[in-house]
């Protein structure tokens, strides 16, 4: 059953730590949206958001999920809470016959999102997850650059994802940000890695042993191995991916302002015994300016009003994290590699 097109969808967001406070305002922002309560323990700032976004007076500021699940009017919640309290919260809603979108990742067990996504399906609701690269322009084309052929035959990847903070304390970097690179890297391929390893380490101190750096190495199907650098504690910022293909390399670097995708182009001629580069060149891509989380916001109302599955569900979540957990008991294990195909068998 369809939303009608003209009634304003009324959400609660449940967090409104750095990444709630970006969904608020873009949730304020959607003419298609009226945020109608905000839950967060911290009392001060909920009401700093609601006076700094200028929000409705009438809006409910709640310390638990508990005070609003069965509010009036209710049809859908955003939850930018820690990944560990994810899977309850998430599968309480949707019993309710809530829609959600939840923050990456939607939980830390695969099993745990094919339940919820079962459970959406069984309510007849949407559960999207905001894996907001999926969304970003450049991403997008991104793998129009590379189902054109153009790279000519893939052969590897790298990624480099690292800054000075923020830094968190339910899930190490890996969670937090490889998931990036690793949601990146599947949709430019069309593919799951079959195999998986990881090496971390913990400097900064009294962070649970969460590891605060990690070089993670993917290989999918056909050989194609992508590597991973993420770090919460280097000052050198970079937000770099690249695919490297026999007649050029796509690089997706967020940072140049001016030009954030371009292919490098070039391949080596073999002569007398040398091998000469040749058709040197950098083609800038164009991309659009949409802001990507105003994008996954603008497509979660949608799904509602269409009662339409986004195609970033809680299918695809659940192929992430089980990719991240086998990455995790690498891990721990001093990076061994970990064998999808037969690892976790029945998730």
């Amino acid at each position: 059953m369809t939303k009608d097109q003209g009634q304003k969808t009324k959400i609660a967001v449940l967090g409104v730590g750095r990444w709630g406070q970006n969904l608020v305002r873009n949730l304020a922002q959607q003419p298609r949206v009226r945020v109608v309560a905000l839950v967060d323990r911290n009392l001060e700032r909920l009401q700093e958001v609601r006076d700094r976004l200028s929000l409705s007076p009438d809006l409910v500021l709640a310390t638990d999920w508990a005070e609003i699940r069965e509010l009036a009017g209710l049809e859908a919640i955003v939850v930018a809470t820690p990944a560990t309290t994810h899977y309850p919260l998430i599968a309480d809603a949707l019993g309710l016959g809530y829609h959600v979108l939840a923050e990456k990742p939607l939980t830390l067990d695969p099993q745990e999102c094919w339940q919820l996504a079962e459970k959406a399906k069984e309510h007849q609701v949407q559960l999207m997850v905001d894996h907001t690269y999926l969304f970003h322009p450049g991403v997008e084309a991104g793998q129009k650059a590379i189902a054109s052929g153009r790279l000519g035959r893939l052969r590897y990847g790298y990624a480099t994802r690292t800054n000075l903070g923020p830094v968190r304390y339910d899930v190490d970097a890996l969670w937090d940000l490889a998931i990036h690179d690793l949601c990146i890297f599947n949709y430019w391929l069309g593919a799951v890695p079959e195999m998986v390893a990881a090496r971390g380490q913990n400097w900064l101190p009294n962070n649970q042993g969460l590891a605060d750096t990690v070089w993670l190495t993917l290989t999918y199907p056909g050989g194609f191995t992508a590597t991973i650098h993420v770090s919460w504690l280097n000052p050198d910022k970079q937000r770099r991916l690249a695919v490297v293909g026999s007649e050029g390399t796509l690089v997706f670097d967020e940072l140049q302002s001016d030009a954030p995708l371009q292919v490098r182009q070039g391949h080596f001629q073999a002569a007398e015994g040398y091998f000469l580069p040749q058709g040197i060149g950098v083609e800038k891509l164009e991309i659009g300016t949409a802001e990507p989380l105003r994008q996954v916001c603008d497509r979660f109302v949608t799904a509602i009003a269409t009662n339409t599955p986004s195609f970033s569900s809680g299918a695809l979540a659940a192929d992430l994290v089980r990719v991240l957990q086998g990455a995790q008991l690498s891990l721990q294990q001093g990076g061994v590699a970990i064998a999808l195909d037969s690892w976790g068998e029945g998730v």
